[in-house]
């Protein structure tokens, strides 16, 4: 036989050979190798004696103490440096940034103050210190209710055991701010034995019941959303089904949209608040991001908020989730370019390609709205009669709502373009033919000349215009930290 060098030396592809060979033997073995080095990380987790964390355990650090990686991550949260287009980790005045928001708001809390959330970290300081909290917002109203804590904290499921669900719901927000001491974290979406994703949130188990679902039988992977969809939702206070109590209740009995949830606020007779202007009773979007979520190709596609929000990430030869919860713009290496091959600046350019173009047509809405509103206001003062507005109230509902539903969703412009365009599109015509009817009322009351709108350029004067002052309302906040809420915690303490 010729030696193997002669052998080449005839054919020289039979070296190419011999070389790709050897190169994926070296490969197969070098993934061997990473395989029984990850295995050892796992097993040495996998055997370590974890200390107890009790059921309704709420200090993270307690939790931390066994999952460091995952709590280290989560506290990163407290960074507030990132700052995207439309959104980012950066606390942001929104009414600064869009002065039509105090107009389209007015009677309502949020005209006073609406700032971007920043990371879970800062969940309890942010509502401790917005104007929204604290006095009553009305006189007849009284104190906000213990619903608003309920996305704040994993304290809320500890006291939800303690008190029992109908009476936590009976408390008020400030007699409950002594037990809400630590910020979202581990209780609030897994259980303490297994570490599976749990839901602790009872008003998501109902609303599945309601639509003849069973959540337990949810798959992981639609775990890791709907543990999110506990708060990043639509959700109202429901004041009707248990006496004295404000529960957190998801309109979804007859489906996501915005047609269906605003069919179950019509069949309840609900609205958040009255307009102070126009008289119409308004729905208060919250944070439908959940339920747009689905309607977009991601959602679709089986893609939870985890996948993008908090992707897996591999330290020490060990793959876990990383729990610093923010923008994907953020991470897009570990978010977006695990599916999309496109190179980091085409990512970040597509994103902002479709929010600036859903921007403008929700500009364009809200200019239509504060319009109508101020139209509205008008055929009031010039003496228009309950019949004669009707039909104009319920237009200015229903494009509000539509404007409301897309802008309260911070990431509906990207999570569903499509159904997000279409929902503004269809207020835009709502809000015309309120203005058409509004156009026919006022004419009826004798308006033949152009009606000439306020110019409003900044938040200060939008409050101005629709009669909030802003110093005295500062003056409240600080006086109540001052004397009111010591007085409701004493009383709080005697119960």
């Amino acid at each position: 036989m010729a030696p193997l060098k002669e052998i080449i030396k005839s054919k020289p592809w039979l070296g190419w050979v011999m070389f790709g060979l050897t190169m994926l033997v070296v490969f197969i073995l070098g993934l061997l190798v990473n395989s029984v080095m990850e295995r050892r990380t796992e097993a040495l987790f996998v055997n370590k004696v974890l200390a107890p964390v009790g059921e309704f355990e709420s200090k993270n650090e307690v939790w931390g103490a066994n999952y460091p990686r995952e709590f280290q991550t989560y506290y990163e949260t407290a960074d507030t440096s990132f700052v995207s287009k439309y959104g980012g980790s950066k606390m942001r005045d929104m009414l600064h940034d869009d002065p039509r928001m105090v107009v389209l708001w007015a009677g309502y809390a949020f005209s006073k103050d609406y700032n971007q959330g920043r990371g879970h970290f800062y969940a309890l300081e942010d509502i401790y210190n917005t104007l929204r909290t604290g006095a009553p917002r009305e006189p007849q109203d009284g104190p906000q209710p213990s619903s608003c804590w309920v996305c704040k904290s994993p304290d809320v499921p500890r006291m939800m055991d303690k008190l029992g669900i109908d009476e936590f719901y009976k408390q008020t927000w400030a007699s409950l701010v002594p037990e809400i001491v630590n910020p979202i974290g581990c209780a609030d979406c897994h259980d303490s034995k297994t570490m599976n994703l749990k839901i602790t949130r009872p008003a998501l188990i109902e609303a599945y019941k309601e639509q003849g679902k069973d959540i337990t039988k949810a798959t992981h992977n639609e775990m890791r959303s709907l543990v999110c969809a506990q708060c990043h939702v639509e959700y109202y206070f429901d004041k009707k089904s248990v006496e004295g109590a404000a529960r957190v209740k998801f309109p979804w009995k007859n489906g996501m949209t915005v047609e269906n949830m605003e069919k179950y606020y019509d069949d309840i007779e609900f609205s958040d608040f009255t307009h102070a202007l126009s008289k119409a009773p308004i729905l208060k979007a919250q944070h439908p991001d959940y339920e747009i979520h689905q309607m977009g190709i991601h959602g679709q596609r089986g893609v939870s908020c985890a996948d993008c929000h908090m992707p897996y990430k591999s330290e020490g030869g060990q793959k876990f989730t990383d729990h610093k919860i923010q923008s994907p713009l953020n991470n897009v290496a570990n978010s977006c370019q695990v599916c999309h091959r496109e190179e980091e600046s085409k990512l970040v350019a597509n994103v902002n390609e479709r929010q600036d173009k859903i921007q403008q047509i929700r500009i364009e809405l809200e200019d239509q709205l504060v319009k109508a509103h101020l139209e509205a206001k008008l055929a009031w003062d010039k003496g228009a009669t309950e019949a004669q507005m009707k039909n104009v109230l319920k237009l200015i509902r229903q494009a509000q709502w539509r404007w409301d539903f897309t802008a309260a969703s911070h990431g509906g412009s990207f999570h569903a373009p499509l159904e997000t365009a279409r929902v503004i599109t269809n207020g835009l015509n709502k809000a015309a033919e309120a203005r058409i009817d509004l156009s026919k009322v006022l004419a009826s009351l004798g308006q033949t000349t152009p009606i000439q709108y306020p110019y409003i350029s900044t938040k200060e004067k939008a409050q101005k215009f629709i009669g909030l002052d802003m110093a005295k309302e500062r003056a409240n906040k600080a006086e109540f930290k001052k004397t009111v809420l010591p007085k409701w915690l004493e009383e709080a303490k005697k119960k």
